[in-house]
């Protein structure tokens, strides 16, 4: 419905804002310190109260933002960027060798969640962001593989596929002159969606210590920093908490509203 693509499309816009604008100003420097004003509930001077540091919870949910943005958003850019053409070189190549081999190495990859590939990478090359980037993305490899694999598939069998085979077109350019067009609206629907699933993994990642680290602030770090202070000072974990949950609904239902708005059954419907 167009109803949740607006609605989706504000909650993401308003994160982002705050992401943007975080690099220019934040109410307060979210790395200074205020022991004096530690755990105080949301007033007109801290609009959502202070963490157990005094710093003010709104300016780090502002530049925490900006971290859980960035990292989702590189990480699908990972998978986006490498899965596609797995998916499309598979497809080309339908009962090859190359086919099964790619397509068993994404199994292997299913095999092993986020957070396990996290704590492998972790061990060799330690804790940060980079390596929550380097996780996330190689997670979303085989997803985009799968789908872009299974969409083109159908594809190859079309009649305007036929023509172009007739025509002596290389199963390279017929991929890249006529499938990967016809799955720009699947493709970026399922980007949003992982865009999605990206800041829950970062969340993830950062309230196990695995993800960014301190100065830097996470969403999911700022959670497991209130998990001991829900009983005097829940503010801590429900402002956070609330900006995971608003971030993820905003963008599925931009995903759900793009679905459907880029449906052409749909969209035949609606005319």
């Amino acid at each position: 419905m167009i109803r949740n693509l607006i609605l989706g499309g504000i909650l993401s816009a308003i994160f982002i804002a705050a992401a943007l604008l975080s690099f220019i100003y934040t109410p307060f420097d979210h790395a200074a310190l205020s022991i004096p004003d530690r755990l105080q509930s949301p007033s007109l001077t801290h609009l959502l109260g202070t963490d157990h540091f005094g710093r003010d919870i709104l300016s780090l949910i502002m530049v925490g933002a900006r971290t859980s943005l960035a990292v989702a958003l590189v990480a699908v850019g990972i998978g986006m960027g490498l899965g596609i053409p797995l998916g499309l070189w598979a497809a080309a190549r339908r009962g090859s060798l190359l086919d099964e081999v790619i397509m068993r190495g994404n199994d292997l990859v299913f095999a092993f969640p986020s957070l396990v590939i996290a704590i492998l990478i972790t061990a060799v090359f330690g804790a940060g962001a980079i390596n929550a980037i380097i996780a996330i993305g190689i997670f979303n490899i085989p997803v985009f593989a799968r789908i872009t694999r299974g969409a083109a598939l159908s594809l190859w069998e079309r009649e305007f596929i036929l023509a172009a085979r007739v025509a002596g077109k290389s199963r390279l350019r017929i991929s890249a002159e006529h499938i990967l067009p016809n799955l720009t609206n699947l493709l970026i629907v399922q980007g949003t969606i992982q865009f999605s699933l990206g800041i829950l993994a970062e969340a993830g990642l950062s309230y196990v210590g695995l993800g960014a680290q301190p100065p830097l602030p996470s969403w999911g770090r700022m959670l497991a920093d209130a998990q001991t202070m829900v009983s005097i000072a829940p503010h801590m974990a429900l402002m956070p908490g609330c900006a995971i949950i608003l971030a993820v609904l905003g963008l599925n239902l931009m995903g759900d509203g793009l679905r459907d708005y880029l449906d052409p059954r749909l969209r035949r419907v609606r005319t």
